[in-house]
């Protein structure tokens, strides 16, 4: 029987407890309605309080543990809001059955079934006190923070957090407990593999810095520092979570289509997820590979001992067409651009013969597909009137990064047959031979402009001419990079902890440090602009959050996510005003429960009873 249709005067009471909060709960027709309230009578405001499935819908898994091409599936949402300054948090009536988690900084989780929510009892929230415990609840940020002094040496440190993460975050569970030095030098030489740039000394001394450093933190976890408090504005958020895939997955991008579906990209998988935002509802198209594909593409040893995948295309980022509605997706393990016709749900394949690495793609006003070739160093266009492609070359900083750039492909062949490339291809301190062009994006004037990586530049092109002009950034590491209805390039520093707008018409950049504390200590994948509330989403990638800056008062919003160790890479906008995000960390089964998903902030509802 559901029980979120029963009536909590048909429930047995429940024996009454007495400590720090108490939380009572009551049905309503459209609403379930909870008040939590401290020991001593106060209500108890900033209380995560998440609804999830107790028994989550059944999926059919005949495809390889995936469900097959082109067969619905039932979705469920988790639900998620926070308690205003009455103690009070509303949330959409649960179908099904349902089980209930209060989380809140500085008390123990508590995990509550539904009839015991829906009776008329009191529940316990008994504040935490032991510093593990203290300590485990903060996110990755606050646990990073202290590498200050585990990796004194400053160029070391930034080194290590733009290249290590690069794919999860680094202070989670997972990478933060005791490791031997093999272990991490293991660890290292595995993820220079799967294609981090750490510099070679840096790989050489990493191993015993980090070995003593988190022994040291786990025998003293008091060290790690408080980290952002919750604003008092939660209570106007809410937040629903859908799990997409399983712990072999990586919901890497996705694209928020203005026919009302969510496409989400799984990378590992070459499946994408097409979803219905608002039901939940799934369906699942595995992209057929082309004859003569193999597994891993043409970065074949890169993943050889990944426990599961099906990567023949490597699916990376999504763009829709404007004319057509067709979805363009950048195949970063072929010499391929992949389209997807929403109508007839049909895959087509177009083929290029030069350039590497497929990266980030964008469509401009006269429906001409941009995309960044990330380890050829170019920019890519195909003309979809004509069906050709252009590459336009970026300038090396050295004779010796071109000669590594043209070798890259047969470099990756040698890693397909097992030879030990990393072991003799040294890596200097500014990457050289892997100047990484990464984000793209397209001004209202048509210029496209890029983000490169390892160079610490954006550049802008100009296609009608081709001139190209490359711009040093005051800050280092950007990433991804967006346009505002101004034409003003929001671009992540992503081992800088900031954002950075830059005004061609001046030439000027300024500084958006983000709002988390520690201060410094995120590293933003990605953002998106959304251009009619001139707002920037940023991705809070290694603390758990979402963050948005009003762009006309420079005012931080912070909002936090209901999963730990949650690694965003990229925003998206519904035309209903919700904000997508994807947890989408390589592994997967880093993220709390194992599970990625995509997210759904609803950002303003009003104001919290």
């Amino acid at each position: 029987m559901p029980e979120s249709r029963l009536q909590p005067a048909r429930l047995p009471l429940l024996r009454s407890f007495t400590a720090a909060a108490l939380v009572t709960a009551s049905l309503h027709a459209a609403a379930l309605t909870l008040s939590v309230d401290a020991a001593d009578g106060r209500p108890l405001g900033l209380v995560m309080v998440t609804v999830y499935p107790a028994n989550p819908p059944k999926i059919s898994t005949v495809d390889n543990g995936y469900a097959p091409t082109g067969q619905a599936q039932p979705g469920r949402f988790e639900q998620t809001g926070f308690t205003g300054a009455s103690g009070t948090v509303s949330l959409p009536d649960p179908v099904g059955p349902w089980h209930l988690r209060l989380r809140k900084p500085g008390y123990k989780d508590m995990k509550i079934e539904a009839a015991d929510a829906l009776a008329k009892g009191r529940f316990t929230m008994t504040p935490e006190t032991g510093a593990r415990a203290l300590a485990e609840q903060r996110p990755s940020n606050a646990w990073t923070a202290t590498l200050v002094q585990g990796i004194p040496d400053p160029a070391m440190r930034k080194a290590f957090t733009l290249q290590c993460g690069f794919c999860h975050q680094q202070g989670s569970s997972f990478l933060s407990r005791d490791r031997s030095p093999q272990e991490w030098d293991t660890a290292i030489q595995r993820m220079v593999r799967y294609g981090a740039r750490l510099p070679s000394q840096a790989q050489k001394e990493l191993p015993d810095l980090l070995s003593a450093h988190w022994k040291a933190i786990n025998a003293d976890p008091a060290k790690v520092p408080a980290s952002t408090p919750w604003p008092a504005d939660l209570a106007g958020t809410r937040i629903a979570e859908l799990p997409l895939g399983d712990r072999f997955s990586q919901m890497h991008d996705f694209l928020a289509h203005t026919n009302g579906f969510v496409y989400v990209g799984d990378n590992l998988q070459d499946r994408l997820y097409e979803v219905n935002p608002t039901t939940g509802e799934y369906t699942v198209y595995k992209i057929p590979p082309q004859p003569g594909d193999k597994l891993g593409g043409l970065l074949a040893g890169r993943l050889h001992d990944f426990p599961k995948h099906e990567t023949y295309q490597g699916i990376h980022s999504l763009a829709e067409s404007a004319k057509d509605g067709h979805v363009f997706i950048t195949s970063s393990y072929q010499r391929r651009l992949l389209e997807f016709d929403p109508k007839t749900k049909a895959f087509k394949a177009h083929e290029f013969d030069s350039g590497f690495y497929p990266h980030t793609v964008r469509i401009d006003a006269k429906d001409r597909v941009w995309f960044t070739l990330a380890l050829s160093n170019q920019i890519a266009m195909l003309d979809r009137s004509t069906g050709k492609f252009t590459n336009y070359d970026l300038p090396f900083r050295s004779f010796m990064e071109k000669v590594t750039v043209k070798l890259t492909p047969f470099i990756f062949k040698l890693i397909g047959w097992g030879v030990p490339v990393t072991n003799w291809v040294k890596i200097d301190n500014v990457s050289t031979g892997v100047p990484l062009p990464y984000g793209i994006d397209i001004t209202p004037d048509g210029k496209v402009w890029i983000a490169r990586l390892h160079t610490d530049e954006i550049a802008s092109l100009e296609p009608t001419t081709g001139a190209l002009t490359m711009i040093p950034t005051p800050l280092t590491g950007p990433r991804r990079l967006r346009s505002d209805r101004d034409g003003n390039l929001w671009i992540v520093m992503f081992n800088s902890s900031a954002v950075l707008r830059y005004e061609p018409a001046k030439g000027k950049f300024t500084t958006f440090d983000l709002p988390v504390i520690p201060k410094g200590s995120e590293t933003p994948y990605s953002l998106n602009v959304d251009r009619k509330n001139h707002q920037v989403w940023v991705t809070g990638t290694n603390s758990d959050s979402a963050q948005r800056l009003d762009i006309a008062t420079g005012q931080w919003r912070f909002i936090p996510l209901p999963r730990k160790a949650t690694f965003t890479r990229d925003v998206e906008f519904g035309a209903d005003g919700r904000v997508y995000l994807s947890s989408a960390s390589f592994p997967s089964w880093h993220i709390e429960d194992a599970q990625p998903t995509l997210i759904a902030i609803t950002p303003d509802i009003g104001r919290s009873p």
